[in-house]
């Protein structure tokens, strides 16, 4: 999609209705389905992160999204694929300054160059006890990646009529920390497996822009 087009349908975008955990469950384990029901997350006392989807347009004025590969860690997130973000930080004066630090620290987008769009809904993440906030956010030009050394593998460049085809929407069997050989719903982008909690407000993601293209 010409980031142009990408760019007149934002008025729209910002007024229809998120669809939530509607959308979500779409990507949801079968074995997390039942886990998630009546969870009193406020009592788990969960972390707080900020992550931000951002649109741009490539160097041929296509619209990409970016996202990250984690650096192999001792950790439930480890290697796996998500957005720019993090933790809340201190000086922080909102989940939405949390995902945009972040992303300038994470892929070299500066903050103040990031339009934010609007907010998606909140997502609990169980494994690592995570209540993450994602946002939707528009870069006008074409950015220089840069990889944060310490957090980030690779960056990840997806065309947004790569993320929309239908058919890179599989089901992917794999195993996992807590879990082996179990077949998860997940996309397909750029040869990588994206699933979990970024392939759930992925999916929220690809219903509101459905309606609004």
């Amino acid at each position: 999609m010409d980031f142009q087009d990408f760019k007149d349908r934002i008025p729209k975008l910002k007024k229809i209705v998120l669809p939530g955990e509607e959308a979500h469950h779409k990507l949801v384990p079968g074995n997390r389905r039942e886990e998630m029901k009546n969870l009193d997350i406020n009592s788990l006392k969960p972390n707080k992160a900020g992550v931000m989807a951002v649109f741009y347009p490539n160097n041929f004025g296509k619209t990409h999204l970016v996202l990250i590969l984690r650096k192999t860690y001792k950790g439930v997130h480890s290697n796996q694929i998500g957005f720019p973000g993090g933790r809340v930080e201190p000086e922080d004066e909102n989940l939405e300054q949390t995902a945009l630090r972040e992303t300038e620290e994470e892929v070299g987008i500066p903050r103040n160059n990031i339009e934010v769009i609007r907010e998606l809904t909140r997502l609990y993440i169980p494994p690592s006890n995570f209540w993450v906030q994602p946002y939707l956010g528009l870069l006008e030009k074409t950015p220089t990646l840069i990889p944060q050394e310490s957090e980030v593998e690779r960056i990840l460049e997806v065309d947004l009529d790569h993320f929309l085809d239908h058919s890179n929407f599989v089901n992917q069997e794999l195993s996992t920390s807590y879990s082996k050989k179990m077949v998860v719903p997940a996309f397909k982008l750029n040869e990588q497996i994206v699933w979990g909690a970024t392939g759930m407000m992925l999916s929220e993601i690809r219903e509101i822009f459905r309606k609004s293209f």
